[in-house]
């Protein structure tokens, strides 16, 4: 009869490792997204559909780690620092559904090396976010997840650079007015999608220096 009172970690690491194998199938999706987008609209809009059900089963795991923490005695570390890397793993997923979504909503029909370059920074940003999340368990770790956080800020730091040469070259290039409006919004979510990877991997850096 007091088992409910006694202290439990819960099941935290598992919600966190199942959050980001979504977010990492939400990369796969938004590359293999805009690499049919233009000869195979059907197919795009098939792996935009999958970001959806990925989108949504990670808000489901949001939701019951969120409740978890309500309900969990004593928690791995602090909840606030709980709460901010759930939040920041959805808001990852969140922003690659809006490129998904922009994709689809602008009917755009051409893209350009740099689109396709910033998706890839995309995946290979939430690939090092999944390392780090799943070795988030052990501060014996403590190293490796920080030399996977560096990592990942000089991917988000490709991904500035690459956004600034995409700028620059479709207003210098583009001649349609409204392609440059649709290109413009798609260059700056898709850089948003590694600026999200990067809070993840300032909070996890804070977690592990507080904890380690």
């Amino acid at each position: 009869m007091f088992s409910r009172f006694m202290p439990q970690e819960g099941r935290f690491f598992e919600l966190f490792s199942a959050h980001a194998e979504q977010v990492v199938q939400g990369g796969q999706a938004l590359v293999s997204l805009m690499n049919c987008l233009v000869e195979s609209p059907r197919e795009a809009m098939a792996h935009a559909q999958s970001i959806d059900i990925f989108e949504s089963r990670a808000d489901k795991i949001t939701h019951d780690t969120l409740g978890l923490i309500h309900t969990t005695f004593i928690t791995p570390f602090d909840r606030d620092e709980i709460h901010q890397l759930i939040n920041g793993l959805d808001d990852i997923l969140d922003t690659i559904q809006d490129v998904a979504e922009s994709l689809t909503l602008y009917d755009i029909r051409r893209l350009t090396p740099e689109a396709r370059q910033l998706a890839d920074l995309c995946l290979s940003c939430c690939i090092r976010v999944r390392t780090i999340v799943g070795l988030l368990n052990s501060m014996d770790n403590a190293a490796a997840i920080m030399k996977t956080c560096q990592e990942i800020h000089q991917l988000e730091a490709d991904g500035d650079r690459v956004l600034r040469t995409a700028m620059s070259r479709l207003f210098r290039d583009e001649a349609d007015v409204r392609q440059v409006l649709k290109l413009k919004v798609v260059y700056e979510l898709l850089e948003a999608v590694t600026d999200r990877c990067e809070d993840v991997a300032e909070i996890i850096e804070a977690i592990v220096l507080e904890n380690a």
